[in-house]
């Protein structure tokens, strides 16, 4: 698990590699990631848009831009955590993603950055 805090919104993630997956007749690396968000700060804070990059060991970088997450635009109260899972498909056996979360604080009305640690998406036996 990699965590990381910015502005007192803790992000945690775990991976998973789920298997080989085919898409239009080419093999691909499915992996899961699952992200948590922990509000360690006094304020109410909402998610409201994501930025990821995606790095595949075969030299290509993919970006990822869009509103929420999974559909969710989520609300935290103070020492509340959300929890959500989902996937990347890579052309290779070692990858990487980073990333932030645009978000506001409700109370003081503006709007900030919260960093995803950069995380690593491996098939287990590329590891020995």
């Amino acid at each position: 698990m990699v965590e990381k805090i910015t502005k007192g919104i803790k992000i945690s993630v775990l991976t998973n590699y789920e298997g080989i997956h085919s898409q239009n007749e080419n093999r691909m690396f499915l992996f899961s990631y699952f992200i948590t968000i922990e509000n360690q700060t006094n304020d109410t804070v909402q998610l409201l848009s994501r930025k990821w990059e995606i790095y595949d060991s075969l030299n290509t970088k993919e970006i990822i831009k869009g509103d929420g997450v999974v559909g969710q635009i989520p609300i935290l109260e103070p020492n509340e955590k959300y929890t959500y899972r989902s996937n990347c498909l890579l052309q290779s056996k070692i990858g990487a993603m980073k990333g932030y979360f645009n978000m506001i604080n409700f109370d003081s009305k503006s709007h900030f950055k919260v960093q995803i640690p950069a995380f690593q998406l491996n098939v287990a036996d590329t590891l020995n």
